[in-house]
């Protein structure tokens, strides 16, 4: 009943770190198990759903540990700049943006839902992954450059703006600031 309960909010979580839906049901089914077998560990005076959520964040990130060996980092002085100005002033559909997330390369995908998302800092996100803050700090710039590439080509494709990702959405795709891609997430109840 828990299982069935939290499914849906716990895949939300996992989707945000994985990349794609298999890889999203590993890393619940592993979060649920962990849930499972510390069960006596929930403190009942909290609520129920932070802590579930917390050990759904910590399941995503030893996933991307035991995954670490190919990922891609570099440190930002070699990183290219981009500014907010350059991107265009919509709204964006949360559909479209999980998928262009979940493309991402793991490394990048997972400093941009810690920082972006879950609001820690480069500091927090390099003692929790062991990178240093420079890495965390390039991997988030290069995640949000790869971001305002991949809606842009979804742009000039001239398919109604949609970003398709092998789907056809009817949603047109637009690119946001990281600041304000915390408030699609918090919108859609990710994160309480």
């Amino acid at each position: 009943m828990l299982y069935k309960a939290f499914y849906g909010f716990s895949m939300g979580i996992c989707l945000r770190y994985a990349g794609n839906r298999d890889e999203a049901a590993e890393v619940m089914n592993q979060g649920f198990f962990k849930v499972f077998t510390h069960i006596e560990k929930f403190d009942q005076t909290r609520p129920f759903k932070a802590w579930l959520g917390k050990i759904m964040m910590n399941a995503s990130i030893d996933f991307y540990r035991a995954n670490l060996k190919m990922a891609y980092t570099e440190d930002l002085d070699n990183a290219e700049h981009v500014t907010d100005g350059e991107l265009v002033d919509r709204n964006l559909n949360y559909e479209d943006l999980i998928k262009m997330v979940q493309q991402l390369p793991q490394a990048y995908r997972t400093v941009f839902n810690l920082f972006a998302i879950e609001g820690y800092s480069h500091e927090e996100i390099g003692e929790m992954l062991n990178i240093n803050p420079g890495t965390s700090k390039s991997n988030l710039h290069k995640a949000r450059h790869k971001l305002k590439q991949m809606i842009l080509n979804a742009d000039s494709r001239g398919n109604g703006g949609n970003f398709s990702g092998g789907a056809n959405y009817s949603t047109p795709i637009v690119a946001i600031r990281t600041m304000d891609i915390q408030s699609v997430f918090l919108n859609k109840g990710i994160r309480e």
